[in-house]
């Protein structure tokens, strides 16, 4: 450590002409391309690095001093952040490739310098590790990237340059590293705003997994090239004359698509690429600053609109709405000359590095600005949802859901005060709710989207205003899972459930001890894990939960635990009733399958001699799609196809399920109730009785109202024939004036 202490001071260190020559290439271009620079910062970066890696060649055969010289030159040029990315670029590789440690590079550079290069180290080991898709690793990817946003920009740096040199490499390894370029540091580069960056590792990616297609759009976009050239000359020329007439200043020119871009459009029209039109646009840059530049990029929009024929369809406003990772411009599609459709981008230079160089850019633009500002932090606000939520019980998903956050297409819907919000495509109700805060989401009840009333399930569309009606004793549904898009609703939902199954637990638990001191019951924990077990119950846990839910009753538990105890000709006799029941469903199960229909008739009465209970976790009524499941009593439960408890009971003990389906006996009433929410104003509560008793001559059992913040919450228990008496009286209880909304509640309270 002392020669490398003297080699940082200047001492004994011979560099080679050709090194010191870029070396002082690269200093020009920091003072170029940089706010600020610190000359002797990268200086003595260089000169570490120099020395670490004297004796180290890269695969390419060349001196490895070559490849951190390339990568600070990717941050001065291609990502243009800060002095301190630079000399961070030339000792990404030193902790983990050399002698030196994490604590001489604190000691010499400072916290901030160690933090940086060790959260690139982090990243490498994740990649290294060949286990990309467990959770834990992207995890610390993630916490990498949060702690300093200059580690993610150092390493897509890296990986960009590894991506040029790539071809020095095995073919398998090529492989591992393009497909986890393309899937992983593309989408990131994109979130970010880097599309430079983002659009050369997409291409270089496809060179490696895809050689024929790669060549086959290279080759066809050069044997074309003079002809698109021509072409955009013919539509730029008149563009170009009134713009100078106009005073604007500005540069103009035709770009063609990035070639990963041009091949998902082939792959996803099924088209060869000589019938893919808008393989380029023509893009206007204006010298114009501030407000007087947003409203240049308005006039310039409307001059292309008198020269060409706008498709009003294809018009896009960024300026105004931003996109999350920071871009803007104007696009628009026009018909050219011959016909053809051209799209055109219209943005300022501030806009333009921008949205070339995203938050390096941002940084440049507002120099100074610490990690608080709002754009910044806005570039880090996904990662850190991502860090906060609890992780999913599965990796895979995790890992699949991070990845989907990254390349997702947007939409913009905003609250009632006009708050813009900014969601994925196909994003709900529920979604809107959580991304305003995670309480709102919880506790959301009902959504008004542009005023009306719709499903929580509905998929907003971009410019709609969203209303989140909200009770304090609503819980999220765990059907909301289903149709949820975004990362913080799901992960918050599915935390809730989990917590929900732990407070079911407890309360399982917690009724499980009452009943057996009433019963003067002492039980240590090998005889109920025993009990348990005989019980078909793969642990305590789940059998305390479905005592909690109510699938279970602790009585039985009782039960089982004196059974046990008893005598053995006790035992025995049980056994035989057990084996006489279980003969007895066979024959039912044997009786459906012969007859290609059920073989239990339900109506409230028995038609057997198996006793029929309906589950008050779902009280199911005629007309309901229903199942039997035997019950450990010997009983059957008829539940709800929908209900709950359904998907653990059919997933986890189809062999104790029975067909079952309803017969069509009359006065006979079942239990149901219903939800309903609505505007809190006198006399809500006589209109909903009025309709039900004496409109719709149906008889009340209980009702429940509560109200707060002008909104009211009731639960109606009601004696009901079947499934359309129930949908008749939810219908008519919706068209009651301030009723916001009728549902079908599931979680009934016990019989009395």
């Amino acid at each position: 450590m002392k020669q490398a202490s003297a080699i940082l001071r200047g001492h004994d260190l011979a560099v080679e002409p050709v090194f010191e020559e870029r070396l002082e290439r690269l200093l020009a271009g920091c003072r170029m391309c940089l706010p600020s620079v610190d000359e002797e910062l990268i200086r003595r970066a260089f000169r570490l690095a120099y020395w670490a890696h004297r004796n180290d060649r890269r695969a390419t055969g060349e001196p490895y001093i070559v490849h951190p010289l390339e990568v600070a030159e990717i941050v001065v040029h291609d990502i243009g952040f800060d002095d301190l990315s630079v000399a961070a670029a030339f000792l990404h590789d030193v902790v983990e490739d050399t002698e030196l440690s994490l604590d001489f590079i604190r000691e010499e550079f400072g916290e901030t310098m160690a933090n940086i290069v060790d959260g690139v180290t982090k990243i490498s080991g994740v990649f290294a590790s060949r286990e990309l898709g467990q959770a834990e690793n992207v995890r610390k990817l993630m916490l990498s990237m949060a702690t300093d946003i200059r580690v993610i920009l150092v390493k897509f740096a890296d990986r960009l340059h590894n991506m040029r040199t790539i071809d020095s490499l095995p073919r398998p390894k090529q492989i591992k590293i393009a497909t986890e370029t393309l899937e992983l540091f593309a989408p990131l580069a994109h979130r970010f705003g880097l599309n430079a960056v983002k659009s050369e590792l997409e291409d270089l990616s496809l060179k490696v997994l895809n050689p024929e297609a790669y060549r086959e759009i290279v080759s066809g976009l050069k044997a074309s090239q003079q002809e698109r050239e021509a072409y955009i000359r013919s539509f730029i020329g008149p563009l170009k004359q009134r713009l100078e007439q106009d005073g604007f200043r500005f540069e103009i020119y035709g770009r063609s698509k990035n070639l990963y871009s041009i091949y998902r459009k082939m792959k996803r029209q099924d088209k060869p690429l000589d019938e893919i039109y808008d393989v380029f646009a023509i893009r206007i840059v204006l010298e114009s600053e501030g407000r007087k530049g947003k409203e240049d990029c308005w006039r310039v929009y409307s001059i292309v609109t008198d020269l060409y024929k706008p498709l009003p369809e294809r018009f896009r406003d960024f300026i105004s709405v931003p996109k999350s990772n920071g871009y803007q411009s104007l696009h628009t599609t026009v018909l050219g000359p011959e016909g053809r459709r051209v799209e055109v981008q219209i943005r300022t230079r501030e806009m333009h590095e921008i949205a070339e160089r995203g938050v390096a850019a941002h940084w440049k633009y507002k120099e100074g600005v610490t990690r608080a500002d709002p754009r910044m932090e806005q570039f880090l606000e996904w990662v850190r949802d991502l860090l906060e939520n609890p992780r999913p019980e599965q990796a895979t998903e995790f890992v699949r859901e991070f990845r989907l956050n990254l390349y997702e297409e947007e939409i913009y819907a905003f609250t009632p005060r006009g708050d813009l919000m900014t969601l994925p495509r196909g994003a709900t109700p529920v979604d809107f709710a959580f991304k305003v805060h995670t309480e709102v989401g919880l506790h959301c009840i009902g959504a008004k989207v542009n005023g009306k009333m719709v499903p929580l399930s509905y998929k907003l569309q971009s410019g709609d205003q969203v209303e989140i009606i909200t009770s304090k004793k609503q819980s999220p549904n765990p059907d909301w899972i289903k149709f949820v898009v975004t990362h913080k609703a799901r992960s918050r939902i599915r935390h809730w459930i989990n917590e929900s199954r732990r407070k079911a637990i407890e309360h399982g638990r917690g009724i499980w001890q009452k009943r057996a001191r009433r019963a003067g019951l002492e039980v240590d924990e090998q005889e109920l894990n025993r009990v348990a077990n005989r019980l078909k119950f793969p642990n305590q846990q789940q059998l305390f939960y479905e005592i909690g839910v109510g699938l279970f009753d602790a009585d039985e538990l009782v039960r089982a635990i004196l059974r046990e105890r008893d005598d053995a000709a006790a035992g025995e006799e049980a056994e035989q009733e057990k084996a006489a029941l279980r003969l007895q469903y066979e024959s039912f199960l044997d009786t459906a399958q012969a007859s290609g229909r059920p073989a239990l008739m339900i109506d409230g009465e028995l038609h057997t001699d198996i006793v029929t209970k309906y589950a008050t976790c779902c009280n199911p009524i005629p007309g309901d799609e229903v199942f039997g499941y035997v019950s450990r009593t010997g009983s059957i439960k008829i539940h709800r196809v929908n209900c709950r408890n359904a998907p653990h009971l059919l997933i986890n003990h189809p062999d104790r399920v029975v067909p079952v389906e309803w017969s069509r006996q009359k006065d006979v009433q079942f239990v149901a109730a219903l939800r309903i929410m609505g505007e809190d104003r006198v006399g809500i509560v006589s209109d909903i009785t009025t309709v039900i008793s004496k409109n719709l001559k149906t008889n009340i059992r209980s009702i429940t109202v509560d109200s707060e913040d002008g909104v009211f919450e009731g639960t109606l228990v009601l004696y009901v024939s079947d499934l359309e008496h129930l949908r008749r009286l939810i219908e008519r209880i919706k068209r009651i004036d301030g009723i916001y909304g009728v549902y079908r509640f599931e979680e009934q309270a016990d019989e009395s």
